[in-house]
């Protein structure tokens, strides 16, 4: 053994014969020594690893052809860019982890002409002088919502600090203790307020906060009442929790601004679709909100943004505090947010052209004709490797949004044969592009709620290839 090992060491070409060898030169044309050096040595160590720990048997796999084959292949995975396109097949809109909300086609249109050139971000075309990046989504937020001022920053965990450091650094925000949530990423509200320099004051319990709890913990110090929208779960059972309305008027009697972070913003009632009942935001503001903060990534459908809206003197401190400038919002962002914004003038067509509101709308009758099409662009394929079925299932909103709400779906589902269930996800996942489905129960699911028509073909002829394949490997 220890003889076979060597010989098949030494039949390992040297890095200098294979970077002169025709077949890779031709085919690595255009791309730097470098990178080409890059991918033999990571090869050739990968060859001699697998020798050493007696995964490679076949003698072939170290010719020079199968090697170059292999170098070329990862010269073409190290030219692709590290963040890349890829095809959501788990079902969940909203995803966090794929990038949350996909752009309208009009957004991204005037994104492309903006990008290529200069723009007014901060230049005043009327005054011919310096200006503000927030008036160019100022106005048709106050229009949208009817609140006096708004601004944007990077995010909704930016836009929560700002405003607690802004109005209540040093000083006590009072909360319910059933509302200290979690976000994504570990954030959590108490460390939020903690970097805000606001002192956190709990009242209440984790199902049960009376309005009564709120008022005896005001004192001097209370800067703020916050509320926070528990949007990515739930408490069932015996609960209570206090209305903004009450606690608006609790903060107006003892002239402490009440502040609500909604997290997943939303300008629509789902539940006018047949879908969850969120709160709107215009419904947050008329119930008397001093402030409210929300995403523009998650339901509303846009860009990742911070939405801050509410009083014009909250608004205009928040405005000029110091961390504005760390937090602010690029002009890419600036654009795609106005371009989503002006979408929702028309509200039926925002719920026709903005993708999020469009696929969680989806009626179940679009996507089960959409699954058998699907099935059928696969054609007949034989079920060695595995079998298609299509059946029910659930898609979830996700980015924290209508945490139980279940929505209707038809799913293509593979069941295994000869691949299991983790190779068929694994091989789809280091597709080009990547598909990314869910697994569940040994069997691998595709959801069509979140695949685009436009990718049904790539997913189609992804799937007809690895049908086909002799080995997973």
């Amino acid at each position: 053994m220890i003889d076979d090992k060597q010989s098949m060491l030494r039949m390992i070409p040297k890095v200098d014969r294979l970077m002169m060898e025709p077949e890779l030169e031709k085919a690595s044309r255009g791309r730097s020594r470098q990178l080409i050096q890059k991918a033999v040595n990571q090869v050739l160590d990968e060859i001699r690893e697998k020798i050493l720990s007696n995964k490679m048997a076949d003698v072939s796999l170290v010719n020079l052809h199968a090697i170059i084959a292999k170098v070329i292949d990862k010269i073409d995975r190290f030219s692709r860019p590290s963040l890349q396109g890829l095809i959501n097949a788990t079902g969940v809109v909203v995803h966090t982890n794929l990038g949350r909300s996909i752009l309208a086609k009009k957004v991204l249109k005037n994104l492309v002409n903006l990008a290529g050139g200069y723009s007014n971000l901060e230049y005043d075309l009327k005054l011919g002088k310096r200006g503000s990046r927030y008036v160019h989504v100022e106005e048709i937020l106050k229009e949208l919502t009817f609140a006096e001022a708004a601004m944007v920053v990077n995010n909704n965990a930016a836009a929560v600090l700002l405003s607690l450091d802004t109005i209540a650094s040093g000083k006590e925000v009072v909360v319910s203790r059933g509302q200290l949530v979690e976000i994504g990423g570990s954030f959590r509200i108490p460390e939020v307020m903690r970097k805000s320099g606001a002192k956190m004051v709990e009242v209440g319990t984790t199902n049960k906060t009376h309005l009564r709890d709120y008022e005896e913990a005001i004192n001097e110090s209370t800067a703020l009442l916050l509320k926070v929208h528990t949007s990515n779960y739930q408490i069932i059972g015996f609960t209570k929790e206090v209305p903004l309305s009450e606690l608006a008027a609790l903060g107006q009697k003892h002239g402490i601004p009440v502040m609500e972070d909604l997290g997943s913003g939303c300008f629509i009632d789902f539940s006018e679709y047949g879908l969850g009942r969120e709160p709107t935001v215009q419904e947050v503001l008329a119930a008397g909100a001093d402030l409210v903060t929300f995403s523009g990534d998650k339901l509303l459908g846009g860009p990742q943004a911070g939405i801050i809206l509410g009083r014009k003197d909250l608004v205009e401190s928040i405005r000029k505090n110091h961390l504005t400038r760390a937090l602010r919002i690029d002009k890419m962002t600036l654009l795609a947010l106005e371009e989503t914004l002006r979408l929702y003038r028309d509200r039926h067509r925002a719920m026709k052209e903005i993708p999020t509101l469009r696929m969680i709308a989806c009626p179940y009758n679009t996507l089960a004709a959409r699954a058998e099409r699907l099935i059928k662009m696969v054609g007949k394929i034989s079920d060695e490797n595995f079998s298609m079925v299509l059946t029910e299932g659930y898609s979830r909103v996700g980015g924290g949004a209508l945490p139980a709400l279940e929505l209707p779906s038809r799913i293509l589902c593979l069941v295994p044969s000869r691949m299991s269930a983790s190779q068929m996800e694994i091989l789809l996942r280091k597709n080009n592009p990547p598909i990314i489905a869910r697994v569940e129960k040994d069997r691998v699911l595709l959801d069509v709620r979140t695949i685009r028509v436009s990718e049904m073909k790539t997913v189609a002829d992804t799937l007809a290839r690895l049908s086909r394949l002799s080995s997973p490997d």
